[in-house]
């Protein structure tokens, strides 16, 4: 047994520490993932220490004298003290219990039995399956452990002691084996050990090739036109699809109803250049719906004398100017002329909040 004392105290103190949360169990790796990881650990450890501390110099020596390090204790000492974090239960725990099964396969076992994965955690602690294979046996998944569900899907619990082996197909696959196309898709190549799928046109429901031409028959919002699936103009509509303040759209398949302009009495398109009418305040001007300044009328629009008129987006107000008050006819001058100097300038606009 290699000494440990480091990891040891680690795994005291942590013994020692609280237990986590009830939600985080649910969250715990399982066996073979927890093994596997390790494993990664170790064979990237081996990676780390070869050739450590060599660099030149007496290249003979330093091949004969790495050969000795290549498969000591020293260097499997600095692999195993790499392994965890002090921090690390799952993975201290794990070598603790094992360190005997590294040990052995490192000084005695590592010629015959190369993969570390296959040795450690298929083999000996039996939490993993190789690929392709899955449950407590270690059965040959769907399709076969080289191909499992065709290649066209995944196996419930590959390589794990887990799932049942049935196949979770990718998309565009469906059928126990992964080799049928689902609706959406053709067969671009099916024989003995492969089936390939390939999405149809987006105009077709079915298909037996990849453009409009070879729709079985066609998507909704598509309908045959000369030997093809071509898109249905729902906005041609005799009665339109849309409400009477929106405009349609067309779009592949489909079509959306889109808002007029404010200042549209209907439309056929977007902005004020395709109002069918005008609202009230505004007329048609080069093709356009444009405010109309109702405050240029000749002889004036407003009722009382002396009153002015401001233009507003639609509309207009009438205000008497500062320094008159409203009366039944006029707007009626309640301070002096000399006084105007003193007070704003009666001839600018009131503010937007007074409108």
């Amino acid at each position: 047994m290699l000494p440990r004392a480091p990891a040891a105290l680690g795994l005291l103190l942590l013994l020692l520490l609280p237990p986590p949360p009830p939600g985080e169990a649910t969250k715990k790796p399982t066996p073979c993932k927890r093994c596997r990881e390790l494993v990664d650990k170790f064979n990237q450890g081996m990676v780390d220490t070869a050739k450590k501390n060599f660099g030149g110099g007496n290249t003979a020596w330093e091949e004969k004298t790495l050969s000795k390090y290549e498969f000591s204790e020293v260097r499997l000492l600095e692999i195993v003290e790499g392994l965890c974090g002090s921090s690390d239960f799952e993975c201290n725990q794990l070598v603790e219990e094992h360190e005997e099964h590294l040990e052995a396969w490192w000084l005695q076992l590592k010629k015959k039995y190369p993969d570390l994965f296959e040795w450690f955690c298929v083999k000996t602690l039996k939490v993993c399956c190789s690929p392709g294979t899955y449950g407590p046996d270690c059965l040959a998944c769907q399709g076969g452990s080289e191909r499992p569900c065709s290649g066209n899907g995944l196996c419930s619990g590959d390589g794990s002691r887990q799932g049942d082996g049935t196949c979770q197909c990718h998309l565009g696959y469906q059928g126990p084996l992964c080799t049928d196309c689902t609706a959406g898709y053709f067969s671009a190549l099916r024989n003995a050990t492969h089936s390939v799928c390939t999405a149809c046109d987006e105009s077709c429901k079915t298909c037996t090739g990849p453009t409009s031409r070879d729709c079985s028959q066609c998507e909704a919002g598509w309908a045959r036109e000369d030997g093809a699936c071509v898109d249905v103009d729902e906005c041609a509509a005799e009665t339109p699809p849309c409400g009477d303040t929106q405009y349609c759209e067309n779009v592949s398949g489909s079509f959306v109803c889109e808002e007029c302009d404010p200042t549209c009495v209907g439309c056929t398109g977007k902005g004020p250049g395709h109002c069918k009418e005008c609202v009230p305040g505004y007329a048609k001007e080069s093709g356009q719906c444009t405010d109309v300044d109702e405050c240029a009328h000749a002889g004036g629009i407003c009722p009382r004398r002396n009153e002015n008129c401001y233009n507003t987006p639609g509309s207009f107000v009438c205000v008497c100017p500062e320094g008159f008050e409203e009366a039944e006819d006029a707007c009626v001058q309640t301070r002096p002329p000399g006084d105007e100097a003193t007070e704003e300038n009666p001839a600018l606009p009131p503010s937007r909040e007074d409108l």
